[in-house]
């Protein structure tokens, strides 16, 4: 991972603002949104709160809550990025060779990031677990893009398809010992028995690792939804202007929520297992999302109050990384905050807490993006 300055001009990196955005309201639940959440539906116990509290929090199993968006979002997101990048790289006239190993390379990063995210540095070999969120976006965005490197626009939608279909015959038709086939269980699942047998050190929970190694391979399709979006917004003719663009995106979404929906009554929605159905409908989800920012922010320029997200977006793993145990922002919070909150109602301390703890990070951000140092993997 490297450090450097970046021209921050969205109109000459030709870097989609709304990009930024909505990676960074992505990221903003995983650094305080979502305690803040919580605390005010506990301050206040309006239902709008509330409602969006039961939001915060993964499914156990089948079914799909809010939170369940996050991971696959950021992963769509890095595929709708990869067209410009990919492209980027060829204009500047560098070998396929020099491509192949910047993919390998980022890869490679990604997964040792996640691993000592894992805290794989603590040598405890009862806990060492080597699957990561990650590394999963690591390689899923490292096998697609083999697949945009090496294929046409209709060969990449027949190996998202394919992908699916695989991955829903393997885990209804391959029997697992002891359970049979098509049980989609915590104990009885494919994906989790080959974690089970193949995977060293620990996993996430006792029967599954939900990043594990063959849910891996539908991953890749949420990888290549995006790329289908960036193919679109890179897209350029006077008969698909900005607005025709936010709408493909936003009818495409509809059309993904239907199909996933669908697919979800003979192979349910699970995030743990990344069902195909989930593919399609956080997909769904995540088409919308784009369409809506890209709308509102590239089209009809109104980014003002997308800033906020924007300066978290662009240093997004940074702060996914930093925040895990290497740099303590709740003391940094609580040097500053302690004395106020131990003296408010009980009520409002939550409320104190997770906001003194997203204005930490936040502000920390700002003082990377102020002074254009970008951590980019």
């Amino acid at each position: 991972m490297n450090a450097e300055k970046t021209n921050i001009a969205r109109a000459d990196s030709g870097r989609l603002s709304s990009l930024d955005a909505l990676r960074g309201f992505d990221m903003f639940w995983i650094t305080g949104g979502q305690k803040l959440v919580f605390a005010l539906a506990t301050v206040t116990g309006w239902p709008l709160f509330e409602w969006m509290n039961t939001q915060m929090h993964h499914v156990e199993w089948n079914g799909f809550a809010f939170y369940d968006m996050i991971f696959p979002l950021f992963l769509f997101l890095a595929g709708v990025s990869m067209p410009y990048s990919l492209e980027a790289r060829r204009n500047r006239g560098e070998p396929r060779r020099k491509i192949y190993l910047h993919a390998l390379k980022r890869m490679l990063v990604l997964v040792v990031l996640g691993m000592l995210v894992n805290r794989i540095l603590e040598l405890d070999p009862d806990n060492l677990r080597f699957a990561s969120v990650l590394g999963r976006i690591g390689i899923a965005w490292f096998l697609a893009a083999m697949i945009v490197l090496n294929a046409g626009l209709r060969w990449q939608a027949a190996w998202f398809w394919g992908l699916l279909i695989l991955y829903c015959l393997l885990m209804l038709l391959v029997p697992v010992p002891g359970y049979g086939a098509g049980m989609l269980t915590p104990e009885g699942n494919l994906a989790g028995y080959i974690d089970r047998m193949l995977l060293p050190g620990t996993m996430y929970t006792e029967f599954n690792e939900p990043e594990g190694i063959l849910s891996t391979i539908p991953s890749i399709s949420t990888a290549l939804l995006g790329v289908f979006a960036g193919h679109l917004l890179r897209f350029e003719t006077g008969r698909l202007n900005g607005m025709k663009k936010a709408l493909v995106l936003f009818c495409a979404g509809i059309l993904s929520l239907i199909l996933g929906m669908i697919w979800g009554t003979f192979f349910p929605i699970n995030k743990n297992l990344w069902t195909s159905s989930f593919v399609l409908y956080a997909g769904g989800l995540s088409l919308m999302l784009l369409g809506l920012f890209y709308l509102v922010i590239d089209v009809w320029k109104m980014r003002k109050w997308a800033f906020f997200f924007v300066v978290i977006g662009m240093n997004s793993i940074t702060i996914y990384v930093l925040q895990h145990r290497i740099l303590r922002f709740d003391i940094i919070r609580d040097f500053f905050l302690k004395g106020i909150h131990d003296m408010s109602p009980a009520a409002l301390q939550p409320f104190i807490s997770s906001l003194g703890y997203i204005a930490v990070v936040w502000l920390f951000l700002w003082f990377l993006y102020r002074n254009r140092i970008f951590l980019k993997v």
